[in-house]
């Protein structure tokens, strides 16, 4: 290695530590939450958990102290207008905010009932925003912080039997860029991470199932992804290595989004 190639990789290095951050990870008790938490605290940040299940929640923070990490659990809904006003004097001073909450309702759009789709809406774009808004106020006074709005591929294509999933993760794009063109002026960049078919302790067995083996034919890459798959964007968009990047949005998906029609 010359003495270029090893001062870049260095400063690559630096640039990638999250070391002196604080992050918060909503949606933080399992599955993506979960894993997001473990890897920024990997990297150096003091992790603050945020979710509605306590003994969940707890698990994981409980995972995350064993590595010798930092970290904090706070059990709020962000659905909830209370807790979401206590948010600030909970979590303390944010430097990093993870918007990764989201919950699905399948069916038919013909089944869709009113309260499928106000659960859905509520805690994957209504809430996303005004936990957004509540902490952007703090990180404007210190001149710095990042968002991180956890999406989907669905936010960018289509597909059956989740119409009110689907249209949330559309409105999170839009809300990312949104905010992002708003915010830059005030140090804030606003990022969104877009997955694809993600293999999770939730979903283990439905991959295995006839109809989940024809869907990952469909993935260009013929595989599904693994959660460390996502390491890589999620930490370039925490991360100062990013920081000439707002209102980007990155698919992980295997290239399920250039695939033909």
């Amino acid at each position: 290695m010359t003495a270029k190639s090893f001062q870049i990789s260095t400063q690559l290095s630096a640039s990638l530590s999250l070391s002196g951050k604080r992050a918060l990870v909503t949606g933080a008790s399992s599955g993506l939450g979960a894993h997001f938490a473990q890897l920024l605290a990997s990297h150096g940040a003091d992790v603050v958990l945020l979710a509605r299940r306590v003994e969940a929640l707890e698990a994981v923070a409980d995972k995350v102290r064993a590595h010798g990490h930092s970290v904090e659990a706070l059990a709020l809904d962000i659905n909830d207008l209370d807790s979401r006003a206590r948010l600030v004097d909970a979590a303390g001073p944010v430097d990093i905010l993870i918007n990764n909450a989201g919950v699905v309702r399948e069916g038919a759009a013909l089944t869709h009932t009113e309260n499928d789709w106000d659960m859905v809406l509520d805690t994957n774009l209504k809430a996303m925003f005004f936990v957004a808004q509540t902490l952007a106020p703090g990180m404007r006074e210190r001149g710095q912080g990042c968002i991180v709005n956890v999406a989907s591929i669905l936010g960018l294509r289509q597909a059956g039997g989740v119409v009110s999933y689907a249209v949330s993760k559309a409105g999170v794009i839009q809300l990312t860029k949104s905010l992002a063109l708003e915010w830059a002026r005030y140090g804030i960049r606003v990022n969104a991470i877009a997955p694809g078919y993600v293999e999770t302790e939730l979903n283990q067995e439905f991959w295995g199932t006839d109809a989940g083996k024809a869907l990952i034919k469909r993935i260009p890459q013929r595989r599904l992804g693994q959660l460390s798959d996502l390491d890589g964007p999620m930490l370039l968009l925490a991360s100062d290595a990013s920081r000439y990047m707002t209102g980007a949005v990155l698919a992980v998906d295997g290239g399920h989004l250039v695939s033909s029609l």
